[in-house]
């Protein structure tokens, strides 16, 4: 079984940094593209970034020259650095990840349980 794990939200003010991390368990599996997204109360779910397995990134324009996206393949992890945070970067952040196991002929959507992320003075 392949598990999404998040890690890194927190409390900052603004113009604070944070870094999430999302570590994908298990065995026998081969990721394609990850991603981040956001979800603030009263609002849709929307995405925030993403970076295919060859290290291609994609940002909202929201986040961009502010948020970098990252992966380390090797550890089947993805991170999301966050600096010049706003308070209406404050949301739910869930990691998202095309994957294929090996015993599979297609690959799935899988989503981490979501980790906060509070931009406040």
């Amino acid at each position: 079984q392949v598990q999404l794990v998040e890690s890194g939200g927190g409390l900052v003010q603004p113009g604070g940094s944070l870094r999430l991390s999302c570590a994908a368990s298990g065995t026998g599996f081969t990721i394609y593209t990850m991603g981040w997204y956001r979800q603030a109360p009263g609002k849709q779910r929307e995405l925030v970034a993403t970076v295919t397995s060859g290290g291609t990134t994609n940002y909202a324009d929201s986040v961009k020259g502010r948020f970098t996206i990252s992966r380390d393949n090797a550890k089947n992890t993805m991170y999301l650095q966050m600096n010049s945070l706003k308070p209406e970067d404050t949301a739910v952040y869930v990691c998202n990840a095309l994957i294929r196991r090996h015993l599979s002929d297609y690959a799935m959507n899988y989503w981490g349980q979501g980790t906060q992320v509070t931009v406040s003075s």
